[in-house]
């Protein structure tokens, strides 16, 4: 076995913690797997993973060597795309990432348009409510919500999204609509764990910043479910604006206190800054720039 594919052995069994589950990513068996980790430790000396009947992890030794690991793969990567011509057609897989909600309503639809235009890509799509870190997961392109990008890094901004607090018209007309932050304390509230602040939501008042207490009767894990909520008229939920565009255009949802909400956050598409980037980054990412930066939702306030 060549020293590429036990790195290649090596790097799936770390990533997938396991090596059944390494066996089926790499469609072998996994005794082959096993015997591959045991030829690589034996050749360099060391124990690269702590083995038990229940878990699986990295020595210390094992996590440096899985950086090179990934270093040395992605280099040979790139190597071969580039004699086969990657640098000025789109071709290969791209992996693309997104937040959940965002990932379903914008980008996915993009994908499928992007793949009729250009043939030979192939598109894996991590749809996830975390900051996934480009480098060591082998993301492409990553769509973000905020200012979140790091050094080595390329962001064009694409839109921007509110944080806007939400409820159905016969909510409102029942329990009236809140003319200041601080009648919220009053309301029913639907708000969901993902927020970093389930207890208080941040607004601005006369330019400056305004933190009001809440009591939620109700937390949910999904920002769909609160939505939903809303809109069947059980109580107020705050989400981003692209989250409820459809529900208040069609009526079935009403944004309140809009006077007092906070500036609104960037939507950026991000990728790695290179001397050399290849076709199937750029293309893509001047595709699904271009496809935001029209959508009415993401780039028009109200």
């Amino acid at each position: 076995m060549d020293r590429f594919h036990e790195m290649q052995v090596f790097l799936a069994v770390a990533e997938e913690a396991g090596f059944a589950a390494a066996a089926r990513r790499l469609n072998t068996s996994p005794p082959s797997v096993t015997r591959a980790i045991a030829a690589m430790e034996q050749r360099i000396g060391t124990q690269l993973l702590a083995r038990t009947t229940r878990s699986l992890h990295l020595t210390e030794a094992g996590q440096g060597y899985l950086e090179d690991c990934r270093r040395i793969l992605a280099e040979l990567d790139e190597a071969e795309e580039a004699a086969a011509g990657s640098y000025s057609i789109p071709c290969g897989h791209l992996t693309v990432t997104a937040p959940v909600l965002f990932g379903e309503l914008y980008v996915a639809p993009a994908l499928g348009a992007f793949l009729d235009r250009f043939p030979l890509v192939t598109i894996n799509a991590l749809l996830v409510d975390r900051v996934v870190n480009l480098h060591d997961e082998g993301v492409d392109v990553a769509v973000r919500i905020g200012h979140l990008h790091e050094p080595g890094q390329q962001a064009i901004k694409v839109g921007e999204v509110r944080r806007v607090v939400c409820a159905s018209p016969g909510y409102l007309d029942q329990y009236g609509r809140p003319e200041h932050p601080s009648q919220l304390r009053e309301a029913k509230i639907a708000t969901t764990s993902a927020s970093q602040r389930v207890n208080e939501w941040t607004f601005v008042e006369h330019g400056q910043p305004l933190t009001v207490p809440i009591e939620p009767r109700l937390v949910v894990t999904a920002n769909n479910a609160a939505i939903n909520l809303a809109r069947q008229g059980w109580g107020v939920t705050r989400v981003l604006s692209y989250q409820v565009a459809a529900a208040v255009a069609a009526g079935e949802l009403e944004v309140v206190l809009e006077g007092f909400e906070p500036p609104p956050l960037p939507i950026q598409v991000v990728f790695q800054k290179s001397a050399r980037v290849p076709a199937k980054v750029h293309s893509f990412v001047d595709f699904l720039s271009a496809r935001l930066g029209q959508d009415a939702a993401l780039n028009r306030r109200g």
